[in-house]
């Protein structure tokens, strides 16, 4: 009889996850607690604009991408999608002249020789790097290794290349532009901080070498970022249409309130149905948690071991989000917008912890706005610790926080009354609320050198037949990130049980 796996979290880590495993025979039984799937990836729909929650761009698109290969196996179409072109364009403080990040490779190094006189070797260092580690990935190394099986998997991936990038797996985007001397390159550190705050959750004097390479590089072809066609819900919608066809099971609306676990290994998750508010038992060969990683001692309880209670504690401090969703009139947007911006601002003001704005626009018939509309969205990081303050006016500082941020926006874009159709804003409680995600933190664990890679949290828990997957695990946060860690999960638990 065909072994049960449970997954916990509808995210695109979970939907890959039970997908893949659905196809290889396995039964599948997923459990959202939300009304649909895609986790921070999902959409929400208002006044005939549809809204994507968080995720607005997909890597690993393009012919040996880590989407398109998923989808390959799973006999299931790629989603239509665009490429991002510029992927972002970039706005210092008190600049006009945004700086693109081009698709194409010769585009982009003559713009940053314009913006960067004298980075080149920065630069062609990190494209070095890219390049090893990308051949590395595809080979499907598991990181980190917690047993004889994923050690040797690694080391299967290993290659004289491989061990070029030892010397550089100790430092930070900073210590490399030391080396490069532009070090005291001020824009470029503004540049690169507001980069990497979106894909490792810190700056560049904390995280990773190694982990920059790629998110830095990823956007150039033969590779680069994709705004799909419709929404970010397709690529979840996809996911379960490929698991419900192999069998699997998706149950919305279905919160897993505890992990059970009987002489050491994980046996069984308690479910409660939050329409009919009854709990039932659910009992599995396998569960696999889509959740995050600082979620897990709750639904745990005392049944998780102490030192992966205190590894787990001991996580630097995650991120939030304060979000405003704007559906506005065509008039709104400038002229040929890019899909993508990010804006840093001199003024202090409540907009998040590093004052910037990172913002999505809709294209043109994309499937997002009515036409002659379209939709914005511009996001920037918080404090979640900061909301849930038991004094804080709750009501009276989400509008302070929409306020602030309208009136950045308006610095670009025309936010007249009549061009705003909608207004609506979300923060870490939101987040919290719709996705379970505790305290309502985003983008998983940051990509500091004590926590990227071989120094992280593996797929593989101190429970056996408990799995993590999502954005708390190698490689990190984004679709194309959770997607490899499924990938990977996948790999372990079928040699589990070969």
């Amino acid at each position: 009889m065909a072994k049960q796996v449970v997954v916990i979290g509808g995210g695109i880590g979970g939907l890959t996850t039970a997908a893949l495993l659905a196809r290889r025979g396995y039964r599948v039984q997923l459990f959202e607690q939300a009304a649909q799937l895609g986790g921070c990836a999902s959409t929400f729909q208002r006044r005939g604009f549809t809204f994507d929650v968080g995720a607005t761009q997909v890597a690993g698109l393009e012919p040996g991408g880590i989407h398109a290969e998923i989808f390959a196996e799973l006999e299931m179409p790629l989603p239509a999608a665009t490429p991002c072109d510029p992927a972002c364009a970039v706005y210092l403080p008190q600049e006009t002249t945004p700086i693109n990040v081009w698709r194409d490779r010769d585009r982009w190094q003559r713009e940053r020789q314009r913006h960067f006189p004298r980075s080149e070797r920065f630069w062609q260092g990190l494209e070095y790097l890219f390049a090893i580690s990308w051949r590395f990935q595809q080979r499907q190394p598991i990181l980190p290794p917690r047993n004889g099986f994923d050690l040797w998997q690694l080391v299967q991936t290993l290659r004289p290349d491989t061990l070029l990038t030892v010397p550089f797996s100790l430092m930070t985007v900073t210590d490399w532009m030391n080396f490069c001397g532009v070090g005291g390159d001020r824009r470029l550190r503004q540049f690169l901080d507001l980069q990497l705050k979106l894909y490792s959750q810190v700056d560049a004097s904390e995280t990773a070498l190694l982990y920059a390479a790629t998110a830095l590089c990823l956007s150039q072809d033969p590779h680069g970022l994709y705004h799909l066609h419709g929404s970010m819900q397709v690529l979840s919608d996809l996911l379960a249409n490929a698991l419900q066809r192999d069998g699997g099971q998706i149950y919305t609306r279905h919160l897993v309130r505890h992990i059970e676990v009987e002489r050491g290994r994980a046996v069984a998750v308690q479910v409660e149905n939050l329409k009919t508010k009854t709990l039932q038992r659910v009992a599995a060969d396998h569960i696999v948690a889509n959740v995050p990683a600082q979620n897990l001692p709750q639904l745990l309880g005392d049944a998780i071991p102490p030192g992966y209670a205190r590894r787990l504690k001991a996580l630097p401090p995650a991120s939030a989000a304060f979000v405003i969703y704007l559906g506005v009139k065509e008039a709104a947007i400038p002229e040929a917008c890019p899909p993508h911006l990010q804006f840093l601002y001199d003024a202090q003001g409540p907009i998040g912890e590093n004052n910037s704005l990172f913002v999505s626009v809709s294209q043109p018939a994309d499937g997002r706005a009515p036409s002659g509309y379209r939709t914005l969205i511009a996001s920037s990081f918080t404090e979640p610790n900061f909301w849930r303050q038991p004094d804080l006016d709750y009501a009276a500082t989400k509008a302070q926080y929409t306020q602030t941020a309208l009136d950045r926006l308006g610095e670009f874009f025309d936010l007249q009354p009549e061009h705003i159709v909608h207004c609506e804003a979300a923060t870490p409680r939101t987040f919290w609320r719709y996705t379970a995600r505790i305290d309502g933190i985003v983008g998983g664990i940051s990509q500091r050198l004590s926590t990227f890679g071989p120094f992280g949290l593996a797929t593989r828990t101190p429970i056996p037949h408990l799995w993590l997957v999502g954005d708390s695990v190698h490689p990190g946060e984004g679709t194309a990130g959770v997607s490899y860690g499924a990938r990977a999960l996948v790999q372990q638990l079928l040699a589990n049980d070969a």
